[in-house]
């Protein structure tokens, strides 16, 4: 989850939880001791968000349709633009690199001040840290939000299904949008085989999905939390067969969280 990126925290907190795993993995700090790479630690993307956006050129327009035109046919301005890409992506390798040394060092330093912990104080240490997410122990999707307003663009959102309620994220913010009770929920199913319906009370939501209907049913079959709502489904489809075992989100369910370790953890 971590290294995923679906843990909204401060870099500060990635950098402690990463010297944490190397506490875990290595015990105290040593010059011989086994190093991950920073990509086994360290979530990639937020190395990636430090670089500068891409800045579309426009092409420079040649005086004189003559030449423009043998500068096309010739494929020198090709040749120049692939030149200047090849350039810009340099750069931007350079840069990912020193960003990417100057967070391991941080990392280091964070992890020499861990000596003498033992490695299920680290483990406890990391998961209190995870712990203070509001979703910790949901099961995390990307899903697509449908709005009613025309031409206006399906919404990127977190949907995450906990033990108690079932919560919308805006990828990357600690905070959930809008959380609802199993209690507020009158139904839910698949409209089509893309599109999840949520109704809350005296509205509908739809997710662009591939398998939310299915985790949820699962999900709150299995829990059996309040005599959970049963799915509408049109009158002329089967009802699915029970799974013999709960799909996978992006992130693991409560249950697996207390069971065994979570994606990214300390076990090989």
């Amino acid at each position: 989850m971590v290294l995923r990126g679906y843990v909204p925290t401060s870099e500060e907190t990635l950098q402690t939880l990463a010297a944490l795993r190397l506490q875990s993995l290595n015990s105290d700090f040593s010059t011989h001791a086994p190093f991950p790479r920073l990509e086994e630690l360290f979530p990639p993307h937020v190395l990636h968000a430090r670089l500068p956006a891409p800045r579309r050129r426009t092409p420079t327009k040649c005086r004189g349709a003559r030449l423009r035109a043998g500068l096309l046919a010739g494929g020198l301005w090709g040749q120049a633009l692939a030149k200047q890409r090849a350039e810009r992506d340099q750069r931007l390798r350079g840069r990912l690199r020193e960003e990417g040394a100057s967070t391991m060092a941080a990392i280091v330093e964070k992890w020499k001040l861990l000596q003498g912990m033992g490695r299920p104080e680290a483990m406890a240490a990391y998961v209190a840290l995870v712990r203070e997410w509001h979703g910790f122990g949901s099961t995390l999707f990307d899903v697509d939000l449908r709005t009613s307003l025309v031409g206006a663009s399906p919404q990127r959102l977190w949907l995450g299904i906990g033990a108690k309620a079932v919560s919308l994220y805006k990828p990357g913010e600690p905070e959930p949008l809008d959380s609802f009770c199993y209690g507020r929920i009158s139904s839910f199913g698949a409209s089509d085989s893309s599109t999840f319906r949520l109704s809350v009370e005296d509205r509908d939501l739809l997710f662009e999905t591939s398998q939310i209907a299915q985790l949820l049913n699962t999900y709150l079959a299995s829990a059996g939390a309040r005599q959970p709502p049963r799915p509408q489904e049109p009158a002329t489809s089967r009802p699915a067969p029970a799974p013999t075992a709960p799909p996978q989100g992006l992130c693991p369910t409560a249950g697996p969280w207390q069971h065994r370790p979570p994606v990214g953890s300390f076990h090989s």
